[in-house]
């Protein structure tokens, strides 16, 4: 089980002015659109996350290809609903909507509760051991939590 926090993007000041191109990772279903948050910062995938989603849907289709890998989110917020709606709306280097590179709804863990608890369900979820467990954060801290699990854990300061 690999499991990624996906749209975090770097806090950036508001700005007066739009942007002459759209960020990196900002792209969206919607042609020439990009999501906000609420200050009007542009919301984008990381992008090694949205890199590695469209690799991981390449191999789950090309039938050459034997691969037992499974693909999670744990992503910390006080805005579930809307990281839902994100996941909807934003899209990975191949185009795909963050949505639909989980086959497994279940293995979405979008709360305001501790990442160690996110992986705690999935582990009840999947039956997978911990130690078969991967997991990338920008935040310190969540590594340092979710590794106490016995998780492989990997700090991407500047995202995937």
């Amino acid at each position: 089980l690999v499991s990624i926090d996906e749209f975090q993007g770097k806090q950036k000041r508001k700005s007066k002015t739009q942007p002459k191109q759209l960020p990196l990772g900002s792209t969206t279903i919607h042609a020439g659109k990009i999501a906000t948050d609420r200050r009007g910062t542009p919301i984008t995938v990381f992008d090694g996350a949205s890199h590695a989603l469209s690799e991981i849907n390449r191999m789950k289709k090309d039938k050459n290809t034997e691969m037992d890998l499974r693909v999670a989110i744990s992503s910390r917020t006080d805005e579930p609903s809307w990281a839902y709606q994100l996941m909807k709306w934003l899209v990975a280097d191949d185009g795909m909507p963050l949505s639909k590179c989980f086959h497994e709804e279940n293995l979405i863990e979008i709360s305001y509760q501790d990442k160690t608890r996110h992986f705690e369900s999935l582990n009840r979820k999947t039956g997978i051991p911990f130690e078969e467990m991967a997991f990338f954060d920008n935040e310190f801290w969540n590594v340092q939590s979710v590794s106490q699990l016995g998780v492989k854990c990997y700090h991407t300061p500047n995202g995937m």
